[in-house]
């Protein structure tokens, strides 16, 4: 009992999650993007879905159509002739060749998607395109008999935008209402209107020409790409324009390389005036170096004598300075032995006179008789040259008196052979005295 419960249990879960899905999906349908789901009911109703979304549908009570919202993309080749007239009013029609291409697509109203598909969706593919394609060409050649061949080749055309109705030609408000829904048709149409304006003026005509006939079909027109207008007059003109435009250039070239002719010819003048005057300045140069050297030559020689001169000078002053050093030195040298000679001269006498104190009367008497055979010359020669005048002042006669001036010349010659001889001074030394003068009594 339990089983069969489960069993239950599992078999309405699998129809609810089964037949439930199915039953909604055959209720609501998916609309694609780009696609319009046309369901006709029993009463004869129509709703239009557009994508994406879903269309309500119930099975066996509705009809549903499926139409495609995407542009229609319609290649034109049209070949006419204009409506050219020439000064006199004589028609001069050109012949042109317009290679286009159109965009349609079905209108946005439930009425034009209705009539699009029983009048244009109904045919086959093919036949819808040749349908369009004799439609747009049919209004093109129709737009090219009614414009000039420089319409055709012409931008745009920019004719005065055409001002909105003056406020007061427009119907006076009620209290209580706006004007709003009143100027909106207005506005729309002079929107309408500046797009036009602004369009080809080829385009603009094929629009009108066909807009009727594209409604008849459900369908709207949306623009036209003109790819290409040929004509002879356009190709001439053209190689015409070429030719200006290549002549142009030329002279422009030709300007251009005389210009650039002329600047390197000017630039050629300025360079060589520049390295006239850089030749210039480079010979002005030399010669004022040439002068500068010729300076410089004569101050090295003045400060070569100059430096001749001071080292001469320095030279003098160092041998003046040498001779005067050399004789201070000689004159402090001579001076030193001279004083050591007199210290010496001095000491000896000291020293002899300390021997004779010490020695006595007897000594010098003793030193005299020994030495007499070398005093005796040098008494004899003194007294020779020696000139004696005796004056007597003291009282005394003159025998005397020469007689003391004689023995005072011969203690002089004994004392000085003594000293330069020796003889006292060595006696002297051995009593312990080292003087070689005696004193002059």
């Amino acid at each position: 009992m339990a089983l069969t419960s489960y069993v239950v249990i599992a078999i309405v879960l699998g129809v609810v999650f089964g037949l439930i899905p199915a039953i909604v999906a055959a209720f609501l349908r998916n609309v694609e993007a780009g696609t319009i789901r046309m369901v006709s009911w029993l009463h004869g109703g129509t709703v239009i879905y557009r994508g994406p979304g879903k269309s309500k549908e119930i099975p066996l009570l509705t009809t549903g159509t499926t139409l495609s919202s995407k542009v229609i993309n319609v290649d034109l080749d049209i070949t006419d002739q204009t409506a050219d007239v020439d000064e006199t009013g004589t028609p001069r029609p050109i012949k042109v060749r317009v290679l286009a291409s159109a965009i349609v697509s079905v209108g946005d109203t439930d009425a034009l998607i209705k009539t699009a598909a029983n009048r244009f969706f109904a045919k086959p593919e093919p036949d819808q395109v040749s349908t369009l394609t004799d439609l747009l060409s049919s209004s093109g050649r129709r737009a090219i008999n009614l414009l000039t061949h420089d319409q055709l080749f012409s931008a745009k055309t920019a004719p005065a935008p055409r001002a909105l109705p003056a406020t007061s030609a427009l119907p006076a408000a009620t209290p209580g209402t706006s004007l709003t829904p009143l100027l909106a048709p207005a506005a729309t149409m002079q929107a309408m209107q500046a797009a036009e304006d602004d369009d080809d003026p080829l385009a603009v005509i094929i629009r009108k020409a066909c807009s009727r006939e594209l409604t008849d079909l459900g369908l709207i027109f949306n623009s036209l790409n003109i790819k290409v207008v040929q004509s002879e007059v356009a190709e001439a003109r053209r190689r015409q324009s070429a030719a200006e435009a290549q002549a142009n250039a030329e002279i422009v070239a030709a300007l251009q390389t005389r210009r650039a002719r002329e600047a390197q010819l000017e630039a050629e003048r300025v360079i060589s005036d520049r390295q006239r005057e850089l030749e210039q300045t480079r010979a002005s140069n030399a010669a004022l170096i040439a002068q500068a050297e010729a300076k410089k030559q004569d101050a090295l020689a003045v400060q070569r004598t100059s430096e001749l001169d001071a080292t001469q000078i320095a030279q003098a002053r160092a041998d003046a300075e040498r001779v005067r050093i050399e004789a201070q030195a000689a004159a402090e040298a001579e001076a030193i032995r001279i004083r050591t000679v007199a210290a010496a001269t001095a000491e000896s006498i000291e020293k002899v006179n300390a021997a004779i104190q010490a020695g006595g009367e007897s000594y010098f008497r003793y030193r005299q008789v020994e030495m007499l055979p070398q005093l005796a010359p040098a008494i004899a020669s003194a007294l020779a040259e020696a000139k004696l005048v005796t004056i007597a002042s003291d009282g005394r006669g003159a025998p005397e008196a020469t007689t003391g001036n004689i023995a005072g010349v011969i203690q002089t010659v004994l004392a000085a052979q003594l000293v330069t001889r020796g003889g006292l001074l060595d006696g002297a030394v051995e009593n312990g005295a080292s003087s070689s003068r005696l004193p002059v009594r």
